[in-house]
């Protein structure tokens, strides 16, 4: 099926680059002292944005300004507005410098050689970037690229930004955790700095948002348009005969499809112009080394598969995003959402989308937080096929159908929404912003969310108890890692070494997938160059090994960790809440984490059977590989007790837990790994022991685990109805009420229940008594009485309505012939409450209901003598009720 779609060439939104009807003037029109230090009309050549220049330039100035730039992907923005701020702040300061954001390295890497080359000029003179692990920039860099990350933890050391002029967040829209930090801090930045020029960059028509959020006390920031650079885009569905997912990911059948249509898509379209390239998208770099594997042995001669996703080195990334040279050969380059925005790759015409995205999710209910396999949003999806019309009339091949495009979300998720917020709560402690109070975020963080991140933080010392940060969180988070990362690779270069350590966190910081979800086999293939992103990993373990001997915490080396336990160690240093143990008695599969999670291993998993495991990553999932659990670990090595208690100490306990059940109170000392029982034995509880066991018990299972005899009960009640009717003095007996205050009527009994005694020798009428106001007290079996004297004589037990409910009456049960003659209905609680009679046959069966009885002998006692006289004949049965004898007896007894 094929439909053609084509992508608007020249409408922007509303108003957006247009004057009067017409396009803004070129670069070639702005004012001569706008033109220098850079070449703006050679630059701009040929991008469309080079007509929103004048615009733009309008409403920043050389001591600062702000404002947002709303442009589609492939008009320039990115190469245009960065020099264009330079020229103008040129007008006002020496040598001032730009920095821009990319939201990943390959994206800043390719703008500031694709910048340098219209420049004239090589990357690190007067264009730079930096990355993590690699900088080229120097004195005389006037622009200078670099990632959300580098630019956060150069705010961290220097909160003034001195040296810095202005600065460029591209790509906002994407809403990225680190950009959505930054647009925060620099905006309070300018608060204090008015000469500080913002700039933010984004492709969606959510512009006037981020403008609110980078405006000054003057109102929004100025928002400058762009008409659309893409070409006529056609758009082709091709969905599978397989499902996309399964509980274990993307299938293979999956992605055999994606591949097989790239390869015959492409081959069809070289066939009528060989220059063209095809970009394939898929969700990991698992997924890009298979179809690429199944692509390199099925393409024809002349044809070349290029990968490109984090792992792959930053030489192979530059080569897959810079086109290629006349005479090369055709390419496919299989791509994560890595090349989903803020590139152009050349000669690409044809996008293959497999519609899959992944993204972080936190899970909440078991604590646990990775990366998840989902549809990607329709935003997504229309960014991806825009990859095949910026450079002229372009295909999109979907590899799903029509509905699954309908029914995915409309946008990316936020990723400060759906995170693990470890990171950003240390960023945001550092700042002086704890939980990012005060700042202007575009989303608040979540509540939860950040009270785990802040718990987590506290955990390895990097925040007190105010949420602040300690001298040790500074330090952590100067490391460019995850905060637990940065304690496993400082403290455990004290206790392993700094090389095992480097090792063990450069694992962990990528996105390799071990095989059975064993992390010893993974580092030993990327040891011996057997795992795919072995260079990537053994650049990380360089970098990270000289960060370790720069900054050093001084941690001593841990007791009982020995060089096979390095990995293991090292990975519970940064998640000591995963720390595992097997389950008894579930199989060999079954772990029960420290947080008190359970998950399983992966079936067949080398690591089966292990008594104790460092879990790096476990996610949501069913069938057999979560053995029963809902969870399973992805990631894990092999570990020792030892090693598990010294790296999580501050999870280890030695408490005495007492418990009362079944009437008694029964006392254990345990030792504990956070949820892992490592040994109980029986003890003799102290009192107070006592009393918090028996008062949880209270709580968790109410009252009734003592229990109420009749006359606690019959007590209960009638002091519930007072209460309700008449309030203070009267005491609230509901079991909410009892519970909050047991020590002020059950002090001496809880005393005696956590001394040993059994609950059968409690009886809570006299406890009860002690709530009795004094002197109303006196007047208990006036208000309430216990029984109601009737006309027989008898005295009838009132049954009075449980405690707390709102609307109960007090009832007497009684036969009709002990009412004869009775008018009045009696009422008690001085008059207010009147008593609801059951009148019942000489059988003691219900024959009538009433509050009312001159009414019920007036009327409906006529009927009822009708009916019983000749079922009962030897009771009487008067015509007139009002004149006779009251009576309990048959009439030959009366």
């Amino acid at each position: 099926m094929q439909e053609a779609a084509v992508a608007p060439a020249g409408d922007g939104p509303r108003g957006a680059g247009r004057q009067n009807g017409k396009v803004n003037a070129p670069a070639s029109q702005l004012p001569p002292d706008l033109r220098q230090p850079f070449d703006l009309i050679r630059i701009g050549t040929g991008l469309v944005f080079a007509s929103s220049l004048q615009e733009l330039a309008g409403v920043l100035q050389p001591n600062g300004g702000t404002a947002v730039v709303q442009a589609p992907p492939g008009t320039g923005k990115t190469t245009l507005v960065p020099p264009l701020v330079a020229n103008i702040l040129a007008g006002g300061r020496t040598r001032p410098k730009v920095v821009v954001t990319q939201p990943r390295r390959v994206a800043v890497r390719s703008a500031a050689r694709r910048l340098a080359q219209l420049d004239g000029t090589a990357p690190g003179g007067r264009i730079g970037y930096t990355v993590r692990g690699e900088s080229r920039s120097g004195p005389d860099t006037l622009v200078e690229f670099v990632t959300p990350g580098i630019l956060l933890r150069r705010l961290l050391a220097d909160p003034g930004l001195e040296g810095t002029a202005a600065v460029v967040l591209d790509e906002v829209h994407e809403r990225g955790l680190e950009t959505d930090l930054l647009l925060g801090m620099l905006a309070e930045v300018r608060q204090l700095r008015g000469d500080l020029t913002l700039v933010a960059m984004s492709a969606t028509l959510d512009a006037q948002r981020f403008a609110a959020l980078v405006g000054s006390g003057d109102g929004p920031a100025p928002v400058i348009g762009c008409p659309s650079a893409l070409h006529p885009l056609e758009t082709v569905w091709a969905p599978p005969a397989v499902p996309r997912l399964d509980e274990h990911g993307v299938t293979r059948g999956f992605l055999d499809h994606v591949a097989d249509t790239a390869l015959r898509e492409h081959s069809h379209a070289v066939a009528g112009d060989p220059g063209i390239d095809a970009l394939v998208f898929v969700p990991g770099a698992r997924e890009v080394s298979v179809v690429a594997g199944r692509l390199r042995s099925r393409v024809p001669a002349g044809t070349e598969v290029l990968e490109l996703h984090g792992q792959v080195g930053p030489a192979d990334q530059d080569r897959a995003v810079s086109g290629r040279s006349a005479g090369e050969p055709a390419r496919i380059i299989v791509s994560t959402s890595l090349a989903e925005s803020s590139l152009t790759v050349p000669g690409v015409r044809l996008v293959i989308d497999s519609g899959l995205a992944r993204e972080p999710r936190r899970d909440a209910l078991r604590g646990m937080s990775g990366l998840v396999t989902l549809s990607c949003s329709r935003a997504s999806a229309d960014q991806r096929a825009g990859r095949a019309a910026r450079l002229g009339p372009g295909i999109v091949v979907r590899c799903y159908d029509d509905k699954a495009f309908g029914a995915a979300p409309a946008h990316q998720t936020p990723e400060i929404a759906v995170a693990d917020l470890t990171s950003a709560a240390l960023i945001l402690a550092c700042w002086g912003a704890p939980g990012g109070k005060g700042l202007a975020l575009p989303d608040a963080p979540p509540a939860a969310a950040l009270r785990d991140a802040v718990e987590v933080l506290q955990g390895i010392g990097a925040v007190d108890a105010a949420g602040k940060a300690t001298s040790r969180g500074k330090t952590l988070a100067r490391v460019p890692a995850d905060p637990r990362l940065a304690r496993a690779l400082l403290d455990g270069a004290g206790a392993v070494g700094v090389r095992a350590a480097a090792e063990a966190v450069a694992l962990l910081s990528a996105d390799h997938r071990a095989p059975g979800a064993d992390l010893t086999r993974l580092a030993s293939g990327l040891r011996n160059g057997r795992e795919p992103g072995e260079r990537r990993w053994s650049e990380d373990v360089r970098r990270l090994e000289q960060l370790a001997r720069r900054t050093t915490t001084g941690a001593p080396a841990a007791a009982g960790v020995s060089g096979s336990d390095a990995l293991g160690y090292v990975v519970a240093l940064a998640f000591p809440d995963r720390i595992a143990r097997r389950v008894p008695g579930s199989g060999p599969e079954q772990y029960l984490l420290a947080s008190g999670t359970r998950a399983g291993l992966p079936s067949g998993s080398s690591l089966t059977g292990q008594e104790w495991l460092a879990v790096a990553e476990a996610t949501r999932a069913q069938g057999r590989d979560a053995a029963g659990t809902g969870a399973v670990i992805r990631s894990a090595a092999p570990l020792t007790l030892d090693a598990a208690e010294a790296a999580a100490e501050h999870l280890v306990t030695d408490t005495v837990e007492a418990d009362f059940a079944g009437g008694r109170i029964t006392a254990r000392r345990e030792h504990r790994l956070g949820a892992i029982l490592l040994g109980s034995t029986p003890v003799r509880p102290t009192a107070e022991e006592g009393r918090t066991a028996v008062a949880r018990a209270l709580a968790a299972r109410g009252l009734d685990l003592i229990g109420f005899s009749d006359a606690a009960e019959a007590l209960r009640r009638r002091l519930g109805l007072l209460h309700r009717e008449l309030g203070e003095p009267w005491p609230d007996v509901s079991d909410a009420a009892l519970l909050g205050r047991l020590q002020d009527w059950l002090g001496p009994e809880l005393d005696r229940l956590a001394g040993g005694a059994s609950t059968r020798s409690i009886d809570l009428a006299d406890p009860l008594r002690r709530l009795l106001p004094w002197p109303a007290a006196s007047r208990l079996g006036e208000l309430v009485p216990e029984r109601l004297e009737v006309p027989s004589g008898s005295r009838v037990r009132i049954e009075y309505p449980e405690a707390g409910h709102d609307g109960g009456r007090p009832v007497v049960a009684v036969k009709l012939q002990e009412c004869f003659g009775w008018a009045q209905t009696p009422r008690l609680v001085d008059g207010r409450v009147p008593v609801l009679f059951h009148l019942l046959s000489p059988a003691g069966r219900p024959l009538a209901v009433t509050d009312d009885l001159s009414s019920f002998w007036s009327g409906p006692y006529a009927q009822v003598r009708a009916e019983m006289r000749g079922r009962y004949p030897k009771h009487p049965w008067p015509e007139d009720p009002w004149s006779a004898r009251a009576t309990a007896r048959t009439k030959a007894r009366m």
